[in-house]
């Protein structure tokens, strides 16, 4: 990474170009990401009502009861129809194309302080690159605070590792075992997180590093292909944020992207992307084009929340 754009008045095929450079983009809060970030509020208040503010409520109870509230409150904010509905808008207001970009579904996110929950649905994540868990080449990410935060719980970029490999376990990674097996498992793990995930295998120079903190509402925009980890929260109070991810099907079919220079994992999450227009799913032949390792079940294909689909039989 060798430049931060902030609110860059750019053609989105310019600036996915320069995603896959290793380029990152800053955008101030717009119309449809207050709209997006107002309806996260709604719903982890009203979550967390009889507890208080969202933001201290690790101080008022033990983990094991607010992983009971954030764990069921993930998957309702990412389902929710309202969601995907403010997201294509706000595709459309920073000026993709709704006919060839792809979206996935929105994660929510909490980061707490001071190690109250690091694993399972607050995991901390380690330095990782996005690739490494299957993404697609051309898959740019989108970053955005729910509440105002500090550097101190912010996101780190590790631009130095842009064009350097590092040995990792990706090649132990199969993204329809993590479907299967990994991802419904995330309640589970309060203490400690045992999930197969792949790792950074040597010791990594995390300095300097690239931290950034845009206000609630404002926008981080950068390639699957980033180096990136998880700051220890230090800052007294929980982060909330939410990110989903995009692709250009065009690129996909041009095989345009982020240059891979360390993953092997197998599997893909292509088929988790739907236009954005109207939410049809991805061309099996662009999936066969970047799908790769042993013939999976298809209930592994796509995550399916509340299915322990490791007990669903194959096909």
């Amino acid at each position: 990474m060798h430049t931060v754009y902030s609110n860059a008045a750019m053609d989105d095929d310019v600036r996915r170009a320069r995603l896959y450079e290793g380029q990152v983009f800053v955008y101030s809060a717009s119309k449809s990401s207050k709209r997006l970030i107002q309806h996260a509020q709604n719903m982890i208040e009203e979550a967390f009502r009889d507890v208080g503010d969202p933001m201290y409520a690790q101080f008022a109870m033990p983990v094991e009861e607010y992983v009971a509230i954030v764990a069921p409150l993930k998957p309702k904010f990412i389902h929710h129809p309202e969601t995907k509905l403010i997201i294509r808008d706000l595709l459309e207001e920073m000026g993709c194309s709704l006919d060839l970009t792809y979206q996935d579904v929105p994660r929510l996110r909490m980061v707490t302080s001071d190690a109250y929950l690091t694993s399972g649905v607050g995991y901390a994540h380690h330095a990782h690159r996005d690739t490494w868990y299957s993404a697609p080449p051309t898959q740019i990410n989108w970053w955005i605070p729910i509440y105002p935060m500090e550097s101190e719980s912010s996101m780190a970029f590790h631009p130095q590792y842009w064009n350097e490999a590092v040995k990792n376990g990706s090649d132990e990674f199969s993204y329809y075992e993590w479907n299967a097996v990994g991802r419904s498992a995330a309640a589970q793990h309060i203490k400690t997180d045992t999930r197969k995930q792949p790792k950074p295998l040597e010791p990594l120079v995390l300095e300097p590093q690239v931290r950034i903190v845009p206000e609630p509402g404002g926008m981080i925009l950068f390639s699957a292909a980033q180096l990136h980890s998880t700051v220890p929260n230090t800052s007294s109070k929980t982060r909330y944020s939410l990110d989903f991810r995009t692709t250009h099907v065009g690129d996909l079919r041009d095989r345009l992207g982020a240059r891979n220079v360390d993953s092997q994992c197998t599997g893909t999450s292509l088929r988790d992307f739907l236009r954005a227009s109207d939410l049809a799913t991805m061309p099996e032949e662009i999936v066969a084009m970047y799908d790769s390792g042993a013939p999976a079940p298809r209930e592994a294909l796509v995550y399916r929340p509340g299915v322990d689909q490791s007990k669903v039989p194959a096909q």
